[in-house]
């Protein structure tokens, strides 16, 4: 089946990762995504497999966020070209862009003007920082409106760190498909009651500031902000990550201090420290969290990560994690159990990527292709809408295809 979004048309303008995201995830669930690219480089996202490094036939990256689509190039510079492209929106339920607005609307496709020409139009938009006030129209990356703006930069920086922790490429990006795919998803449902599409949108600096919730709540309602965590003087030491005899960390998860911290003492060896004065109580433990820190660390540098497991595995009520490379998380059975990577149609064989993170049991999706090559399906997607061979040539020659 190919998910709960077939029959959905979409059309995106989407470039480097967010709006490419947010289509990805409505043609992995099953919808008709047409890509609309410029002629020259198309989607800049096409050049991530340059940072790769070599002369690469494959673009993960890029591979990632645009299977199942279909590719189509327009030079919205030329009328003829605006035509194709208003007459694919026409007939689409949905278009997603991450285009600035500005330029939107110097092409006369910004929300305000496609609604008015399609009242049942779902028009999605990621924007840097949003869709009003004095940075609308501001360049921005997710490293720049998520990462740094938002405060996450700034939270994940220790006292002791000689500069902010750089970002994952795409981490805000992601999360900014993802919300936009949702919000989608929540106005087409509208429509089918209404009758009418509406504006969605989500910008990097909202999902930042989403992201960031657990901290600002805090922020406003008692004016304090939540200092970055130092492992050394946690103060419950049973939800701190310790290291194993080889160098490899781990993740204890005791977030409810009186109830995990029984199994991490039974675990390491030290029943007697429950009733110990020094660790007996939550506020204690906190007030020597340095001291018994230390101790655990002596006790975890005493075996393998995996001889830990096994002790682990003794107590019921005992959470944690391994922090795993990448090497590890796909080698995880767990990883490919959850559904988390996808086997993707490549020619005769097929790729693995991984999957978007959602799953329906009553409409399950399956990858359908892997990312079109550049206007691949311009002339087909032009055929379906009528056009003759001698209409797209005539295109061609104006310079509005390729």
């Amino acid at each position: 089946m190919p998910g709960p979004m077939e029959g959905v048309k979409v059309v995106e303008m989407g470039v480097w990762v967010a709006g490419p995201a947010a289509g990805g995830i409505l043609s992995d669930w099953g919808a008709d995504v047409i890509k609309i690219e410029p002629p020259g480089l198309g989607d800049p996202g096409r050049s991530f497999a340059s940072l790769l490094g070599g002369d690469l036939d494959m673009n993960p990256i890029f591979e990632m966020d645009n299977r199942n689509k279909r590719s189509v190039i327009l030079d919205l510079g030329k009328p003829e070209a605006r035509e194709v492209a208003l007459e694919l929106i026409d007939e689409a339920d949905v278009f997603i862009t991450n285009i600035r607005l500005a330029a939107l609307e110097r092409l006369g496709l910004d929300p305000e003007a496609m609604a008015k020409r399609n009242p049942r139009l779902i028009y999605g938009a990621i924007t840097g920082y949003g869709m009003a006030g004095p940075d609308r129209d501001r360049a921005a990356y997710d490293i720049a409106a998520f990462w740094a703006r938002s405060g996450i930069a700034n939270a994940l920086t220790g006292p002791d760190m000689p500069s902010p922790p750089f970002q994952r490429g795409g981490m805000g990006d992601h999360g900014a498909g993802l919300a936009l795919a949702a919000a989608v998803s929540a106005a087409l449902y509208s429509r089918e009651k209404s009758g009418r599409g509406q504006i969605v949108s989500t910008s990097l600096l909202r999902q930042g500031i989403y992201t960031m919730s657990f901290d600002l709540s805090v922020n406003l309602r008692f004016g304090v902000e939540i200092q970055a965590a130092d492992r050394k003087v946690m103060g419950n030491p049973a939800m701190n990550c310790y290291q194993d005899r080889d160098g490899r960390w781990f993740w204890i998860v005791g977030l409810d201090p009186d109830r995990h911290w029984p199994p991490l003492a039974r675990a390491v060896g030290h029943p007697e420290w429950i009733e110990d004065e020094r660790f007996a109580t939550t506020p204690a433990r906190a007030q020597n969290a340095g001291e018994l820190i230390a101790m655990i660390d002596e006790i975890f540098a005493t075996k393998t990560r995996d001889e830990w497991a096994e002790v682990f595995a003794g107590e019921p009520d005992f959470w944690w994690a391994p922090v795993q490379n990448y090497g590890e998380v796909l080698a995880d059975p767990q990883v490919h159990a959850s559904g988390a990577i996808v086997e993707v149609p490549d020619g005769e064989a097929t790729t693995l990527l991984p999957a978007t993170p959602a799953d329906f049991a009553g409409t399950p999706w399956t990858a359908r292709s892997m990312a079109p090559g550049h206007g691949e399906h311009t002339e087909a997607v032009l055929r379906e809408r009528g056009r003759s061979d001698e209409q797209i040539s005539a295109l061609r020659k104006k310079g509005a295809i390729v």
